[in-house]
């Protein structure tokens, strides 16, 4: 399946910025009862967010209602073109990284390497019912969770988004991370994997 991924990126990105604000209220608060239903959310350890931008579905709800024994982290960009992850608080300090994201005031290398997850939620630009997920195109995710190709946990791996973004099909890369589940306000979906890697 040949398709323009830059073309469909603008064309999903403008429709989830044209969701209204009740909307977009509404669909934090879903988003968070969904994913903290996944039957493998860890009960202790240390699970990722991210800094909601470009009309990206928010995360704060989740932040706010994680169990106790979860420390909830946003991604710091490293010089090896990977993400690490530090422990983040509201007021907590914050610098602005070179894509205007907001991060951590850390040094990069004493974050958390990405293996050192629990569970990272992850945003995402467009996905299928298959479980594909595109990305900004960018690559941080797919370079920071490669080892996830070759295992099935952890950390597990949960793409975040509308339900408009959902498409009928995504033309999978040979460097694209499969999350275990994508989760939306109206949906979870927990794609088939090969045997011996079902996150449930």
């Amino acid at each position: 399946m040949t398709q323009d991924r830059d073309t469909l990126r603008r064309q999903l990105r403008q429709r989830r910025r044209e969701l209204p604000a009740p909307a977009r209220i509404a669909a934090a608060e879903a988003l968070a009862a969904r994913i903290l239903a996944l039957p493998f959310l860890p009960r202790e350890g240390y699970v990722s967010g991210y800094w909601a931008m470009d009309g990206e579905v928010g995360l704060h709800v989740l932040q706010l209602r994680l169990p106790p024994g979860l420390v909830w982290c946003l991604p710091v960009l490293h010089e090896d073109g990977t993400l690490r992850f530090a422990p983040w608080r509201a007021g907590d300090p914050l610098v602005t990284n070179r894509f205007g994201i907001p991060e951590p005031d850390v040094e990069p290398a004493s974050a958390l390497p990405a293996g050192a997850l629990a569970l990272a939620v992850m945003p995402l630009v467009g996905f299928d019912a298959q479980g594909h997920r595109l990305g900004m195109g960018g690559g941080w995710y797919d370079r920071s969770f490669a080892f996830r190709r070759a295992r099935a946990a952890p950390p597990w791996l949960v793409g975040a988004g509308f339900g408009v973004q959902q498409v009928d099909a995504l033309a999978p890369a040979d460097w694209d991370v499969l999350p275990d589940a994508i989760c939306t306000e109206a949906a979870t979906l927990l794609p088939r994997r090969e045997p011996g890697s079902d996150p449930a």
